[in-house]
């Protein structure tokens, strides 16, 4: 008897619960996840707005927070980092949530930086890094950046391969992390290697005129120069013009975000070869950290997680249709 009556419980416990599946049930962490979001403000302070890098991290983050009630707030300094300063100034005050901050130098926003996470507010560095860590940077690894276009260029152009082992480089502002860090990796590598000879290592401040000025010069200085790093795409469409131009057969390798520009650059041999950090995965990335800090509600500065950019050095051979991105079409 005692068998039959927890059957028959079991039976209706069985029954109560399958009706209840079928209704479906409510998943208990959704509206923890959609209140963390509500009223909250991000500010996005690049260099300057305009072009691929920044255009493209600013649509990876309106796409992923503007759906969720996030105010994005964008404070374009147009290239002066006297405008930045004031911007980021202003923001401490304002108090935002997060701010995101694309550095023009490893050392102008150091001391902003850390007082705005003194102030409660999370601070994200975009691909070029203050020397002041802040709750997270998601970028390239220049330094082992510099190590892998380093070997390639001795790849590419040492005597024992056919090249005349004269390299070139055309950096952006000296002061840039993509610079800084990115030349300790290249002289980590060719300080080993006495054959590869650096004719000119030079800084085009980013701009194309620039490079273009520097690459004629160099070239025409070294006739049988093997080799030029630089360290942008935008800009060096000026090298690369300047290559052309000499009638001269120089290796071009480049950098950027992957933008539809750096395979049609390959494509049409404007560029030899593009080390690419991928930009809408830069934007996820720093959505996803984002999202962490607001659900955590952890003190402002008591992380600093590094996320390191997947590299991939693109030539016209090993290039596919997914290899590059398009800018989302403004309305």
């Amino acid at each position: 008897m005692r068998l039959l009556k927890t059957g028959i419980l079991a039976a209706t416990f069985a029954l109560s619960a399958g009706s209840a599946l079928a209704q479906g049930i409510d998943d208990p962490t959704r509206a923890p996840y959609y209140d963390s979001f509500k009223g909250k403000r991000i500010a996005y302070v690049p260099v300057a707005m305009g072009f691929d890098l920044t255009e493209g991290w600013a649509a990876g983050l309106k796409e992923a927070f503007e759906p969720l009630g996030v105010t994005f707030d964008i404070r374009d300094p147009n290239w002066s980092t006297d405008a930045g300063a004031a911007a980021i100034t202003s923001l401490i005050t304002e108090k935002p949530d997060v701010i995101v901050v694309h550095n023009p130098d490893v050392q102008s926003y150091a001391r902003l930086l850390k007082k705005a996470e003194e102030a409660g507010i999370y601070v994200v560095q975009v691909n070029m890094r203050s020397s002041y860590s802040t709750d997270a940077f998601i970028g390239a690894d220049y330094v082992g950046m510099g190590q892998q276009i380093g070997e390639r260029l001795v790849e590419k152009c040492s005597p024992a391969n056919g090249g005349s082992g004269k390299v070139a480089i055309t950096q952006g502002v000296l002061t840039a992390a993509a610079s800084v860090y990115q030349m300790e990796g290249i002289n980590n590598v060719l300080s080993q290697h006495p054959e590869i000879q650096l004719v000119s290592n030079q800084a085009a401040d980013w701009d194309a005129t620039k490079a273009k000025n520097i690459a004629a010069t160099v070239i025409q200085q070294h006739p049988d120069l093997c080799a030029i790093t630089g360290f942008w795409d935008v800009m060096d469409v000026g090298t690369a013009a300047a290559i052309k131009e000499s009638g001269k057969n120089v290796y071009l390798l480049t950098q950027g975000g992957g933008n539809r520009m750096a395979c049609d650059g390959l494509a049409n041999g404007t560029y030899s070869e593009v080390v690419v950090y991928f930009v809408p995965g830069q934007a996820r990335d720093m959505a996803t950290m984002i999202k962490q800090m607001l659900q955590l509600k952890q003190p402002a500065g008591a992380n600093k997680t590094t996320l390191f950019t997947p590299l991939t050095f693109l030539t016209k051979d090993n290039m596919t249709p997914a290899s590059c991105w398009d800018l989302p079409t403004k309305n």
